[in-house]
């Protein structure tokens, strides 16, 4: 059935595409329309790859504590939410170390940006580490970019 779909919907969009040769040169005319849909395409197959098989997406978060103490995480977790609302903190268990981590970023460049400016409230141990982000695209025609 899906086949059957796809044969049709190519010879639809073929339809309003025809070329015309002239001697040593090809005139092409197509429908617009045809470089709006595959733009779309293109956006849906990025956010596609994008994302991890969980429903995430492949992204960047920072750690800020790897610690034994369960008390220090959520102390440090607490510390990061007072100090930096509108990001969102992380606190995951793998034995025998408590992480506690911040932020949801698509890119290393955003990541990094951010370490900067936490690292003026905490100097040591922040490191960059690849995770699967939570992102919620409030616009409908928002793109991810890699």
């Amino acid at each position: 059935m899906k086949h059957i779909l796809k044969t049709i919907l190519f010879f639809l969009l073929a339809l309003p595409v025809s070329a015309v040769y002239a001697g040593d040169t090809i005139t092409v005319r197509k429908d617009p329309r045809l470089d709006v849909l595959a733009a779309k395409q293109s956006e849906i197959n990025k956010r596609f790859y994008a994302q991890a098989a969980n429903g995430l997406y492949k992204g960047y978060r920072i750690q800020v504590l790897s610690t034994f103490n369960r008390d220090q995480a959520f102390a440090m977790q607490s510390s990061l939410m007072a100090g930096f609302p509108e990001q969102k903190t992380y606190v995951t268990y793998q034995s025998p170390n408590f992480r506690v981590r911040i932020g949801n970023f698509l890119s290393r460049e955003d990541a990094e940006a951010f370490r900067k400016q936490l690292s003026r409230y905490y100097p040591e141990g922040l490191y960059i580490v690849e995770d699967a982000v939570e992102l919620v695209l409030t616009d409908p025609e928002e793109t991810i970019v890699q």
